[in-house]
């Protein structure tokens, strides 16, 4: 057995001041220090923060090789930003890719805390088998948790998507599972969704949804009807589907998202970052709809977007009060519930019986911390410069004094290497 001690514990629910935490794969025991009688291995977690490992709840992994990537780019939209960048990106991964961007997207992950990704995938020279690759890459290699889908499209061999997305769908453990990934309906025929529709069951899908004005102007051209509305005449909105974005629905598609039991996974950097608008948090609150937070490829920290979405809602909403550090925890939370689910495990608690999935995070409050203000402790001074220090995923360390438990400099001099493959293909 495995021991944290000394060490104040966070949860997004909970604090507690001076505690000891055993574990082997799952948390064993909690209490106060003064009641410890050993471990085999101990860790100090004096002036540390303990926090359940975070969640990455809507990310494009295959973004790893576009870092630093050179080619012309100069969109005046949304649609131009696919087209000039990330069509021309993924449509040239091969398997290689896809598992290298794996690791590296994943060691990135673990300096960032993240040890659960829920990932929208695409790499059109490899289709079938993809998702094993990135399963063998973060889950396997490195011990991280995944939630994985091919984004099915009218781009690829939609055949060749269907039969990968149900491929993977049909095996699970507690480190992973699948769910049936689609792009975006501005990508998908009617005669595509039909198909999907008459094979996935009750498969949860993975879709983005009115990430800009683009997508909604599409449908309604093409289908005189609403993004939300489309999905749902073709029976595709099933219970624990993954909307993404959602930042042009209206009234009656967020009554449909929260009559089917769907989540709604926000990226609010990424929609800054391509100019496309926010989503309106109070159409989602006034109609209860379980959100998440995801940051859709864009770097691995996810407490950047913790912090970009509690400062653009406010914005956003035109109030310093309309989106607080309350609902914050509750988005987080319902990211914790939702991986939770759909791997059949206790996730997101610093509690007996849950996953050892937690991070040490440095920190030596200021102020008092207690009970009532450690959310705000952890906003203000922790997420602002945030460096975990020790990183587990099923008790098994992954980081240990900021450094990684396997060799990544191999793994970066190869991903070198492939990404410049990668991109003389694109520029060929």
């Amino acid at each position: 057995m495995k021991a944290f001690v000394n060490a104040n514990i966070y949860d997004f629910k909970n604090f507690q001041k001076d505690c000891y935490i055993i574990f082997d794969k799952n948390i064993e025991e909690i209490g106060p220090i003064k009641e410890f009688n050993g471990a085999d291995e101990v860790y100090d977690c004096k002036n540390s923060i303990v926090m359940p490992g975070l969640i990455n709840c809507h990310t494009h992994i295959y973004s790893t090789f576009s870092r630093g990537m050179n080619i012309p780019f100069s969109p005046k939209n949304f649609k131009d930003i696919l087209d000039q960048l990330w069509w021309k990106l993924d449509g040239k991964l091969n398997r290689e890719d896809v598992y290298l961007s794996g690791l590296v997207y994943g060691m990135d992950s673990i300096k960032s805390g993240v040890t659960t990704l829920i990932d929208h995938h695409a790499s059109g020279l490899c289709i079938k088998g993809s998702l094993n690759e990135l399963k063998k890459s973060i889950c396997d290699d490195l011990g991280l948790r995944g939630i994985f889908c091919f984004e099915s499209s009218d781009r690829f061999n939609i055949d060749d998507c269907i039969e990968e997305n149900i491929d993977f769908c049909s095996n699970k453990s507690d480190k992973y599972c699948g769910v049936f990934g689609m792009h975006a309906s501005m990508s998908l025929s009617d005669k595509t969704l039909e198909k999907i529709s008459n094979i996935i069951g009750n498969l949860p899908i993975h879709i983005h949804v009115a990430e800009s004005t683009d997508d909604v102007y599409d449908c309604l051209d093409k289908y005189n009807k609403p993004i939300v509305k489309r999905l749902d005449d073709f029976k595709l909105l099933n219970e624990n589907s993954i909307l993404s974005h959602c930042v042009h629905i209206n009234e009656d598609e967020a009554r449909i998202i929260e009559k089917r039991k769907c989540y709604v996974a926000l990226n609010p950097t990424s929609n800054m970052n391509n100019a496309v608008g926010l989503s309106d948090y109070d159409i989602l609150r006034r109609n209860n709809i379980k959100c998440m937070i995801g940051n859709d490829g864009l770097g691995a920290n996810i407490t950047r977007d913790y912090l970009n979405l509690t400062f653009a809602m406010k914005n956003r909403l035109k109030s310093p009060t309309k989106f607080s550090l309350d609902d914050l925890k509750e988005i987080i939370n319902n990211g914790y519930e939702y991986v939770s689910k759909m791997l059949n495990i206790k996730l997101g608690r610093i509690e007996e019986g849950y996953c050892a999935d937690m991070i040490v995070v440095p920190y030596s409050p200021p102020t008092p911390m207690n009970s009532e203000n450690a959310i705000g402790h952890v906003f203000f001074g922790i997420f602002d410069n945030f460096h975990p220090k020790h990183v587990f995923a099923a008790g098994k360390p992954l980081m240990m004094n900021y450094i990684l438990t396997f060799d990544e400099n191999e793994v970066y001099n190869k991903s070198i290497l492939e990404s410049e493959k990668v991109w003389g293909r694109i520029k060929n």
